[in-house]
């Protein structure tokens, strides 16, 4: 294996694991925080947030890791072989498709239905009750284990690699 690609696996194992601390905290207290806001603050708070998440590092490591995943996935179908070769792709294509997948076909489009809405609206209420909640944050979980799962088959693949490299 190149060393730069052990250092590309080595920060995609840290990115991959920040990228699920974050879902985690969506998924296990901000949204029921926000759900259990009074009135409207919570679907404002979340509007708030669904702009300003493209301004801020979040937006860059989540999108830089679509490309990176693909070189994991390219690079662990073809450039290595074995069983840790094997993971390594896994992990690219566990990323791609079940976060960045996820996201693109799934999480985006509630939160695009959700942005223009009048959150003193009624309407938007029961959306926000009756399908956003539930439906984005099932999604961002999946999300979440889908990172988390990235970054262990990542390690494992190359905790395989190495063991398997004579000394």
């Amino acid at each position: 294996m190149s060393t730069w690609f052990f250092f590309l696996s080595q920060f995609s194992i840290l990115a991959f694991g920040v990228l699920a601390g974050v879902f985690l905290a969506f998924s296990d207290f901000i949204m029921r925080s926000l759900s259990l806001s009074h009135g409207a603050a919570g679907i404002e708070a979340m509007q708030v947030i669904n702009r300003e998440v493209f301004r801020y590092v979040f937006m860059i490591l989540f999108m830089g890791m679509a490309p990176v995943s693909l070189v994991l996935a390219g690079y662990g179908a073809f450039a290595i072989s074995g069983p840790g070769s094997t993971l390594i792709a896994l992990a690219g294509i566990v990323y791609l498709i079940a976060v960045f997948g996820v996201t693109v076909v799934f999480n985006v489009p509630l939160n695009e239905a959700l942005a223009p809405m009048d959150p003193g609206t009624q309407s938007t209420r029961r959306f926000w009750t009756d399908t956003y909640l539930l439906r984005w944050t099932f999604w961002n979980s999946v999300r979440t284990f889908a990172c988390a799962a990235a970054s262990g088959l990542l390690l494992w693949g190359l905790g395989y690699i190495s063991h398997s490299q004579p000394a």
